[in-house]
């Protein structure tokens, strides 16, 4: 059985499997924000989903994070480190990527276990 979350026409917010959570691309709203900013906002959306299902970030398995430049990645760093959790940190890629809208600076896409 396949649970799907926030499903629109195009995609879901987020779908378990197997007690695995996967997490579409979540990105900032407020793109007015710097990269800590947008950053912290993305961390949220994950926590704010990842509770949905329910789980939390010291099961997070794998993120994946993709910055417009990688100019920002210390700024990225900097509210992603005190947002992982110490003794829990996944397994992570983070690459530069044209973003679909020029305005978001970072998205981030998390799978996640199930506890």
């Amino acid at each position: 059985m396949i649970e799907r979350f926030d499903t629109g026409p195009r995609m879901s917010e987020m779908t378990i499997h197997h007690g695995v959570a996967y997490l579409a691309g979540q990105v900032p709203e407020d793109t007015s924000a710097d990269i800590v900013g947008q950053t912290e906002q993305v961390l949220q959306a994950i926590d704010d989903l990842l509770r949905l299902a329910p789980t939390d970030k010291n099961h997070i398995l794998r993120a994946e994070i993709f910055l417009a430049d990688m100019a920002d990645f210390a700024g990225m760093n900097e509210a992603w480190d005190k947002w992982v959790p110490k003794d829990a940190a996944p397994a992570r890629a983070t690459v530069q990527a044209k973003l679909a809208n020029p305005e978001w600076k970072i998205e981030i896409v998390i799978t996640a276990a199930m506890p």
